[in-house]
């Protein structure tokens, strides 16, 4: 005899809400969620904001008023000025996305939620990118507005618009990649912040002591690819050393290359140790 179905428990419960897969977009949304939630967004990316228009409009007074020679692309490399101060917020910003999580402990909440880390890596960095490169394209644009109107000179190309405004975006969030990638590799915010700000600034300061005539390769090396030096080459159709170095559009593609050998040594040590 076939034996009876057996009958379901009296108080089981079946969830209303369907039970799928979750894929990249639930990450996204949730990256998301926790980037304009925190207060160290709005703070880091106002002081940015703040800093490329109140500098950029500062410096752009002072040439106005002054019998500063106006070139072809003068007036949008005096946007330069609050580039490179606005990158230490941009920096500061990256390394905080993951590391502050590994401070607190929430990044294994994070990997609980989403076990495959490659995708919450990917999702960061998606959601970081576009939120930096959206606010600095804007700011950069604005100021680039502003410099023009103040100072005479030649109306600039349409590629040194380009440059200026997108290319400026660009440069500063691929920048914030590459903080990203320090962070999620040395999981501790001062450390990485420092490390960052030590990149920024380490290679002209060495530079500045590199007297022989033995090292001069070297020093010419490091004036042409810093960080502030490759900001400047974005503006300028010359390069920063008169010879050769990066100009025009290289320095975008020059970081896009180091921000994504990082970010892939960050998704290497990522899934290779624990938590």
């Amino acid at each position: 005899m076939t034996a009876p179905a057996p009958s379901p428990a009296p108080h089981s419960y079946v969830s209303p809400i369907p039970v799928r897969r979750a894929h990249l977009g639930d990450a996204l949304a949730s990256e998301w969620t926790k980037i304009r939630s925190l207060r160290s967004t709005m703070w880091t990316l106002g002081v940015m904001v703040l800093l490329m228009l109140g500098i950029g409009t500062g410096v752009a007074l002072i040439v106005a008023a002054s019998d500063y020679p106006a070139e072809n692309d003068a007036a949008l490399g005096l946007g330069f000025f609050g580039l490179l101060l606005g990158s230490i917020c941009v920096m500061t910003l990256g390394v905080l996305t993951i590391a502050s999580e590994y401070g607190t402990g929430m990044i294994r909440t994070t990997l609980t939620a989403c076990p495959s880390r490659g995708r919450v890596l990917l999702a960061k960095a998606i959601v970081f990118f576009a939120l930096v490169f959206t606010i600095t394209t804007l700011t950069a644009t604005v100021v680039a507005v502003v410099q023009i109107a103040l100072v005479s000179g030649p109306d600039p190309t349409a590629d040194q618009w380009l440059r200026a405004t997108v290319g400026a975006g660009l440069f500063l969030a691929l920048t914030g990649l590459l903080s990203l990638a320090v962070g999620t590799l040395i999981r501790h915010s001062a450390g990485a912040i420092t490390i960052m700000i030590g990149v920024l600034l380490m290679p002209l300061v060495a530079a500045m002591f590199m007297m022989t005539e033995s090292l001069s390769g070297v020093r010419d090396w490091l004036l042409a690819y810093a960080l502030p030096s490759q900001m400047i080459a974005l503006y300028s159709s010359v390069p920063v050393d008169g010879a050769s170095g990066p100009t025009g559009w290289d320095p975008v593609w020059i970081m896009l290359v180091v921000a994504l050998g990082a970010l892939g040594g960050a998704f290497a040590v990522l899934n290779s140790r624990d938590v």
